[in-house]
């Protein structure tokens, strides 16, 4: 039996990353894709685990080859989910949770139709999401904006994934996306 891809996007700030967390500790047979990146590895990470780090030939030349279920760069890096990587998992009969931007998302969703689930997960408002991209106090003022700028971008396209969940009640966004991601696998 081959698996099932299901994509979670969001912009950043809406608390994608702990609802992956709870969601993946649920369900066994639902793995985290890794994806590839062109970034400098960070202290701590370790290759295949956070990423799969590339230099930006690696990257390039499997672009060539069409060796990417979809990429896409941000900040001068790219990011990517390996064609091959994904095909092996799926092909163990697990299935597969990919966090994405909303351009690789949909671009998912060609590729593999009915066995991709899209998953947009948006915050209460734009003002919530720049209260909490302020409290982590992690970026600049400029960078905060730009968040809020691709956020409205990624809000315009919300409705072309097959569900939208608001996460206002962190218990109860993990709850509902729980229970449309086991009917999915389900069906």
């Amino acid at each position: 039996m081959q698996g099932k891809l299901v994509v979670f996007t969001a912009p950043s700030g809406t608390g994608k990353s702990t609802i992956a967390k709870a969601i993946l500790a649920d369900i066994p047979t639902l793995k985290f894709s890794v994806s590839a990146t062109t970034r400098a590895k960070r202290d701590g990470e370790e290759d295949g685990r956070e990423y799969f780090f590339l230099t930006r030939e690696a990257f390039e030349q499997e672009i060539a080859r069409q060796g990417f279920i979809e990429y896409s760069k941000h900040f001068d890096n790219y990011y990517g989910t390996l064609k091959s990587e994904t095909e092996k998992v799926l092909n163990q009969g697990y299935h597969l949770l990919l966090d994405l931007d909303v351009d690789g998302a949909l671009n998912v969703k060609k590729r593999y139709g009915n066995r991709s689930l899209l998953l947009f997960i948006k915050p209460p408002s734009l003002e919530v999401l720049k209260e909490r991209l302020m409290k982590r106090k992690t970026e600049s003022y400029d960078k905060v904006l730009m968040r809020l700028a691709r956020a409205d971008y990624e809000l315009s396209l919300a409705d072309q994934f097959d569900f939208c969940v608001v996460n206002d009640d962190l218990a109860r966004a993990i709850l509902e996306i729980k229970q449309i991601i086991q009917r999915f696998l389900n069906s």
